[in-house]
C-alpha cells in the first residue's frame, strides 16, 4: 500500500478541525431542546407566522434579485468596459457593511426628510416597520450573491453560441431565452437559492428597519434577550433546518453541471 504524503495529513487534519469548528455549536444547539419542546414550539403561531414571514420575504426578494439582476449578470459577462471593476466593487459592497450601517442607510433615503422618502409617502409606499420595508432590506444584501453567481454562469456559456443563434436571424431576445437562459439556468437558480438563503439570515439591518412584523431571526433574538437560551433555541433549530434544506438543494443541483462549450 502507498505511503500517504505528509502534506495529505496535513489537509485532513484541517479540513477534519474546520467542520469540527461549524458542526459542534450546531449540532449542539440543534440537539439542546426536546423533542416535546420542538413541537411546541413548531404550534405557537408566532414563531409559525415569523418563520413564515421570513420565507415569504426572503422569496420575494430572490424574485426581484431574480428579475432585475438577471439582465445587469449577462451584461458584465458578456462586455468589458472602462469602470466594469467598479461597478462590481459597488454591487459587493452590501457583503462588507456593516448590517446596521445598510438599515441606517435605508432609512436614511426613505425618510420624509429625503426626496425620494417623500414620493414614498405621497404614494403610499411605508418602509419603516413594514414588510415592505423588509424585502427592501434583504433585497439589498442577496442581491450581490444573484448577480455574481449568474455572471458566472453566463461566462461559462460560449459566446460562440449566442453568435451561431444570431448569424441564424435570431433576435437577442430570442437568443438569450433559447439559448443562453437554457444553459445557464442552473446558475440562476443557485443564485436564486443563495440569495433567498442570505435573506433569511439577516438580523442587523431588519431589526433598524422593522423590527415588527417579527421575522424569524429577530424573534430568536427577542426570546434570547427576554429568556435566555431555552426559548430561543427552539426557533433557531427550525430556522437552520429551512437553512438546511436551501443549501442541500443547493449541492444537489451542483452536482452535475451540463457542458456549455
Amino acid at each position: 500500500m502507498k505511503k500517504k504524503d505528509p502534506f495529505f495529513w496535513v489537509t485532513i487534519s484541517c479540513g477534519i478541525i474546520i467542520m469540527a469548528f461549524i458542526l459542534l455549536p450546531l449540532v449542539e444547539m440543534m440537539a439542546a431542546p426536546s423533542l416535546p419542546m420542538l413541537k411546541k414550539t413548531i404550534c405557537d403561531k408566532d414563531v409559525v407566522r415569523s418563520i413564515r414571514l421570513s420565507i415569504i420575504t426572503a422569496g420575494s426578494a430572490a424574485l426581484i434579485s431574480f428579475l432585475l439582476g438577471t439582465p445587469l449578470a449577462y451584461f458584465l459577462a458578456r462586455n468589458h468596459f472602462r469602470g466594469k471593476r467598479l461597478i462590481e466593487s459597488i454591487i459587493d459592497l452590501p457583503i462588507v457593511i456593516p448590517h446596521p450601517v445598510v438599515g441606517i442607510a435605508i432609512l436614511s433615503v426613505a425618510g420624509k426628510n429625503h426626496w425620494l422618502g417623500k414620493i414614498l409617502h405621497e404614494l403610499g409606499i411605508r418602509i419603516m416597520g413594514s414588510v415592505t420595508g423588509i424585502i427592501v432590506v434583504l433585497i439589498f444584501v442577496g442581491m450581490p450573491f444573484y448577480v455574481n453567481c449568474v455572471k458566472d454562469g453566463f461566462e461559462r456559456v460560449s459566446p460562440r453560441l449566442e453568435n451561431v443563434s444570431r448569424s441564424l436571424g435570431a433576435s437577442m431576445f430570442s437568443t438569450f431565452f433559447r439559448v443562453t437562459f437554457r444553459l445557464a439556468w442552473r446558475s440562476m437558480v443557485i443564485g436564486f437559492i443563495m440569495a433567498m438563503a442570505r435573506a433569511i439570515s439577516e438580523f442587523g439591518a431588519v431589526v433598524i428597519v422593522a423590527y415588527h412584523p417579527m421575522i424569524a431571526p429577530v424573534m430568536i433574538y427577542e426570546r434570547f434577550a427576554g429568556f435566555g437560551l431555552k426559548y430561543s433555541q427552539p426557533v433557531a433549530v427550525w430556522l437552520v433546518s429551512v437553512c438546511l434544506i436551501l443549501f442541500l438543494t443547493v449541492r444537489i443541483l451542483t452536482l452535475r453541471k451540463p457542458a456549455t462549450s
